[in-house]
């Protein structure tokens, strides 16, 4: 079918696209490039991730590991999110990650695949949202001097926000699209306020020395500067903040069913996402160091670093309009988790890897058109994944984001190594890397096989189990969850999903694919306009 309207001319093409990838579009295409981009900065969130995870950086490397510890992930993140752009450009749909390892590589590399990512997905979602439920306490306990800041008093808080992310998800994509398209905004504006305000309100500040030069250790390991092997191993552990902080921008390609000019948009959303990221957050992080008010306060408000900086660098008002701008752009964060993740999961149900996937997890409502088990789905496994935090938040919370950075950058790291593996029989989309894949995808690949490692090591001596004072509430637990990901997914692919996990599987010809759009069209109206 053609038509002289170009937004018309785009559906048709789209659709038509992912036709020959397999799938019916049941899912609206309502999002355009902007809000495409849009979820991804938001799950990003530059004022979500860098400040719930500051102290991380600055107990582990100090200032150095925060602002030139940022761009060097920065620019590694940038490449691996290049390998990525270019695979989504050319499969664009939900299943995204684990659909490229399968037409890459084999129905094993894409199980793996969806497995980590699907993993990683849960993981960043309950990460966000108890580190939102963290800053909004924080929020709550000055302007309410009554409100307990303690760990069940943030367990409610983060139950509350997560409850307000599933019932907002339940609503159509448009509705998505604009919140997200405010919360770019919002996050840009709300960052150069807080940089107004970190460089001029305090009366003192620290020297430029300090916020580009000082190091600190405070993880038990012994070293103070570079001069120290050890030093490094610390640093590098501090990269974590800025690691951790980079995750999310799969987004851009888990919307590709939902976006016009999706082999295009898509591709230029999970780059563009990264790449403003790393510029407002450099700036972000410079303004926040250099008010910092002393350096032994500091460390000892722990994960409440960014408000003792705010409230004894500048003053409790300030520190209460900060927070407030943060504590908003969290909650965007994580509503737009919840949306991205629920794509991912609906799409690996609808081949048929999740339980019940076939009969629950794929089903879309017909009124909104959103997979709406899949949305309570990833609710409720976050919500779980951090019900440990009742009892110990510091347990709980290191189990979060592991499970997020490890998972999730496994996934990113394993089409981009197969599409390197392709060479050029690899069949380009409207976006494409051109040769430049020839070193663009093994530097992204290492580097993630870098963090996966570095991330996996003990965060301090007592961590480490033949260790005289060994204390379970600073284990790393990455190695354990890698693994427990590994032994439950390699052991139902050994024992029977090997058998009948065949990849993406096409839900017909293109007259099934009509009959299964028919029954969500059924008035033959078109969509709506573009957001």
């Amino acid at each position: 079918m053609s038509s002289g309207t170009p937004g018309v001319a785009a559906r048709d093409d789209d659709e038509q696209l992912l036709h020959k990838l397999g799938y019916a579009q049941v899912l609206y295409r309502e999002m355009g490039g902007f809000s495409n981009f849009a979820i991804s900065f938001t799950i990003i969130s530059i004022l979500a991730g860098c400040l719930t995870s500051y102290y991380i950086g600055f107990q582990y490397g100090g200032p150095v590991a925060i602002t030139w510890g940022w761009l060097l992930v920065g620019f590694f993140v940038t490449l691996v999110a290049l390998g990525m752009a270019e695979v989504a450009s050319a499969m664009p749909t939900a299943g995204a990650l684990y659909y490229w390892a399968s037409k890459l590589g084999s129905p094993a590399w894409g199980w793996f695949t969806g497995w980590f990512n699907l993993i990683g997905q849960i993981g960043v979602t309950a990460a966000i949202d108890y580190g939102a439920a963290i800053f909004w306490t924080s929020l709550m306990s000055l302007w309410f001097p009554s409100v307990d800041t303690g760990k069940h008093t943030v367990f409610l808080t983060f139950t509350a926000i997560m409850a307000a992310h599933l019932l907002l998800n339940l609503n159509g994509v448009r509705l998505l699209a604009l919140i997200n398209s405010i919360s770019a905004w919002w996050h840009m504006l709300g960052v150069l306020v807080i940089v107004f305000a970190c460089l001029i309100v305090p009366t003192h500040h620290q020297s430029a020395h300090f916020v580009f030069a000082h190091t600190i250790n405070n993880s038990g390991f012994a070293g103070s500067n570079f001069s120290s092997l050890t030093f490094w191993f610390v640093f590098g552990l501090g990269l974590l903040m800025a690691q951790y902080t980079y995750t999310g921008y799969d987004a851009s390609a888990h919307m590709s069913e939902e976006t016009r000019r999706a082999s295009r948009t898509a591709a230029w959303g999970v780059v563009m996402s990264v790449v403003m990221s790393v510029i407002f957050g450099f700036i972000l992080l410079v303004a926040v160091t250099f008010a910092v008010p002393d350096e032994k306060g500091t460390i000892g408000a722990g994960g409440y670093a960014v408000t003792y900086i705010w409230q004894h660098g500048l003053s409790t008002r300030w520190a209460e309009a900060l927070l407030l701008i943060a504590c908003v752009a969290q909650f965007f964060c994580g509503l737009a988790s919840v949306t991205a993740a629920s794509r991912m999961m609906f799409a690996f149900s609808r081949d048929g890897a999740v339980p019940g996937g076939r009969t629950i997890f794929r089903k879309v409502s017909k009124t909104h058109r959103v997979p709406v088990n899949a949305v309570i789905g990833i609710a409720a496994l976050s919500w779980l994944l951090m019900l440990p935090t009742y009892w110990n938040n510091t347990v709980g919370y290191l189990v979060g984001t592991s499970i997020a950075v490890i998972g999730l950058y496994i996934a990113y790291a394993t089409p981009i190594y197969l599409r390197w593996r392709a060479g050029d029989s690899f069949q380009a989309g409207a976006w494409s890397l051109g040769s430049n894949y020839k070193w663009i995808n093994p530097l992204a690949f290492a580097w993630v096989v870098l963090i996966v490692i570095l991330f996996m090591m003990p965060i301090t001596p007592t961590g480490i189990p033949w260790h005289s004072g060994f204390d379970w509430n600073v284990v790393n637990y990455a190695p354990l969850t890698v693994a427990a990901v590994l032994v439950l997914a390699g052991g139902w692919w050994l024992v029977s999903a090997r058998k009948w996990f065949k990849g993406p599987v096409s839900e017909g010809s293109e007259e099934e694919l009509a009959r299964i759009e028919a029954g969500f069209d059924a008035s033959g109206a078109a969509p709506a306009a573009q957001i």
